[in-house]
C-alpha cells in the first residue's frame, strides 16, 4: 500500500477521547452507563466507544429541544440572526474540513480526499445556502370573499412558522452531509433539533455538536443521541412531543418510523432506498457512457441510496459498455481510505460486507455471470467491484437494493421497453439517460418514475435542486426551496375588521 496520509494530531486526540451524549448545551453520559464500540473498516479494529443512549436520554432530549423552541433566545431570534448563525457553522465546519473528513473516514471507511472534497465541501455549501433562507420565508395575503358574511370588512393572511421539535435519524453512508441536511432548514425555519446518528458512524455528528457549541448556539437548539436504532432512534420516533421526523436510511426502517409518526401525526420526511437505473442511449457515445456509468455505481463503494446500479444499454453497445466498465473496475485499487492513491475503500461493516457478497453469491446460483469482480477481502470490509450479466429483470439483483459495489447490466432494444424496465421496480430515487440527442432525453424524462433524472451525467446535487423519490423511496424532499416546507407549518389568518 503507498504511503497513507497522517493523521491529524486532533483526530488522534479525538478518538482517544471519552464520547458523551449532547444533550442542552452539555456532555452527558447515558443513563444506562453503557457504550458501544466503533470500528474502523479499513482494518477491522476498534476505533473507540461511544455512548449507547436510551430511551429516557431521547426524552431528555426532546425536552431540551422543545424548551430551546418554546421559551430560550432561539424562539425569539430574528431571521437574520439565524442566518448569521448558520453562516458561523458553515465557517467553523470550513476550519475544521480536513478533521471533519479524516474523521469520516476513520468512521465510515471512505477516501479522506473524497470526502474533504465531497461530502464536507457539501455540508458547507448546503449551511450557506439554506442560511439564505432564514430570511426570505413569506407568507401571502389573499383577498377572501366570505359569502356567508357579507356585511364583513377581513384582512386575512397566511404565515409559515417552523414545524418545532425535529427529531432527525440518519444513515451511516454520508454521515456528516445527511445530518447537514436536516440541520440545515431546522435551523433556517427556527425549529430545534435531536439527532440520533448511524449506529455505525456518529463520530462526525459528536465534532458537529462540538462547532454548534462553539458557535454559540443557545442550549437545547441541537442535541445528539448516539446508541442503537432500535433503542435510541426508536424512541426518538415514537416521541409525542416530537413535532417532525426526517429520516434517511432504508425502507424497511423508514416504514416503521413512519408508523410511530401516525400515533401521534407527527410531520414526517422520509428519504429512503433505491435501485435507480443508468440508461445507454443508441445515439450515445459508449466509452463515456461507460466511465459515467462506473462513477454512478462505484463511487463512495456503491453506498449511495441513487446509485446507478441497474444498467440498461441499447444492444448495439451492450458488449463495449460492460466491457468498458469492467476494464475501469479491474483497474481499480481497493485499500485504506486515507490513502489518497486509493480508488475504493471498505464496506462500512462486517454485516454490510456479507450482505453485499450474498447477494453476488445468490445471483451466480440463480445464473448470472460475472463480467468481473465477485470477490470479497480483510481484514478490513472490502469487496471487489463487480458488474452481473445474464440476471432476470424479475430477480432479487435487479429488483432489490443491495447498496454495495455491484452493477448488473442488461441490454435493450427500443424506448418503450427500456421506459417499462427502467420503472419496474418499487423504488423511484433516480435516474440517469446518456445520450447525445436532446431531443430524445426530453421525451424521455418525463416517462421515467424518479426524484431525480439526470442526462449525462449521476448523482449531481446542488443545494438549490430538492432531492427525494417516487414510490417506496420516499416521502418529501431535502434540499432546494422545497425543503422549506417540510419545517414550517401554515396558518391561515382572518380579521374581520
Amino acid at each position: 500500500m503507498s504511503e497513507t496520509l497522517a493523521v491529524l494530531p486532533a483526530v488522534r486526540q479525538f478518538l482517544g477521547q471519552a464520547h458523551r451524549l449532547w444533550i442542552n448545551g452539555r456532555w452527558e453520559e447515558s443513563s444506562s452507563g453503557r457504550s458501544m464500540a466503533l470500528y474502523n473498516p479499513a482494518t477491522a479494529e476498534e476505533l473507540c466507544q461511544v455512548q449507547r443512549g436510551t430511551a429516557e436520554d431521547v426524552a431528555r432530549a426532546v425536552q431540551a429541544a422543545r424548551s430551546a423552541f418554546d421559551d430560550s433566545a432561539w424562539s425569539r431570534m430574528r431571521p437574520r440572526e439565524r442566518q448569521n448563525m448558520l453562516w458561523r457553522l458553515a465557517d467553523l465546519i470550513e476550519r475544521d474540513a480536513d478533521i471533519l473528513a479524516q474523521i469520516e473516514c476513520q468512521n465510515n471507511g471512505k477516501s479522506a480526499a473524497v470526502a474533504r472534497a465531497m461530502d464536507v465541501q457539501l455540508c458547507i455549501d448546503f449551511l450557506r445556502y439554506m442560511a439564505g433562507w432564514a430570511t426570505k420565508i413569506e407568507g401571502s395575503v389573499p383577498e377572501v370573499s366570505m359569502p356567508l358574511m357579507p356585511d364583513g370588512h377581513f384582512h386575512s393572511f397566511i404565515r409559515r412558522e417552523a414545524v418545532g421539535v425535529v427529531g432527525a435519524v440518519v444513515a451511516w453512508n454520508f454521515p456528516l452531509l445527511l445530518a447537514c441536511w436536516k440541520l440545515g432548514p431546522a435551523l433556517a425555519t427556527g425549529c430545534t433539533m435531536v439527532l440520533k446518528p448511524a449506529d455505525e458512524t456518529p463520530l462526525s455528528a459528536l465534532w458537529l455538536a462540538r462547532l454548534v457549541e462553539e458557535a454559540g448556539y443557545p442550549a437545547g437548539v441541537f442535541n445528539v443521541v448516539t446508541g442503537v436504532g432500535a433503542e435510541a432512534g426508536a424512541a426518538l420516533a415514537a416521541n409525542p412531543d416530537v413535532d417532525k421526523l426526517t429520516f434517511t436510511g432504508s425502507t424497511e426502517v423508514g416504514k416503521l418510523i413512519g408508523k410511530a409518526a401516525m400515533d401521534s401525526m407527527t410531520r414526517v420526511t422520509l428519504e429512503l432506498g433505491g435501485k435507480s437505473p443508468t440508461i445507454v442511449l443508441a445515439d450515445a457515445d459508449p466509452a463515456v457512457a461507460a466511465a459515467g456509468a462506473a462513477g454512478a455505481i462505484f463511487f463512495n463503494h456503491g453506498q449511495v441510496c441513487c446509485a446507478g446500479s441497474r444498467l440498461y444499454v441499447h444492444r448495439k453497445h451492450f458488449d463495449n459498455v460492460v466491457s468498458d466498465i469492467a476494464g475501469i473496475a479491474n483497474k481499480m485499487k481497493l485499500g485504506n481510505g486515507m490513502d489518497p492513491t486509493v480508488d475504493m475503500g471498505p464496506l462500512v461493516s462486517a454485516k454490510q460486507q456479507q450482505r453485499v457478497f450474498g447477494y453476488i453469491e445468490q445471483g451466480q446460483a440463480l445464473g448470472a455471470t460475472l463480467a468481473c469482480g465477485g470477490g470479497k477481502s480483510g481484514p478490513g470490509y472490502f469487496v471487489q467491484p463487480t458488474v452481473m450479466v445474464d440476471v432476470a429483470q424479475k430477480g432479487p439483483l435487479v429488483q432489490e437494493e443491495i447498496f454495495g459495489p455491484v452493477l448488473v447490466a442488461m441490454p435493450f432494444d427500443d424506448l418503450d421497453e427500456v421506459v417499462r424496465l427502467a420503472n419496474d421496480s418499487r423504488y423511484g430515487l433516480g435516474a440517469s439517460i446518456w445520450t447525445n440527442n436532446l431531443s430524445e432525453a426530453h421525451r424521455l424524462v418525463p416517462r421515467i418514475k424518479a426524484g431525480s433524472v439526470w442526462v449525462n451525467c449521476h448523482s449531481a446535487l446542488d443545494p438549490a435542486m430538492p432531492f427525494g423519490g417516487y414510490k417506496l423511496s420516499g416521502l418529501g424532499r431535502e434540499m432546494g426551496a422545497a425543503a422549506i416546507e417540510y419545517y414550517t407549518e401554515l396558518k391561515s389568518v382572518v380579521m374581520n375588521v
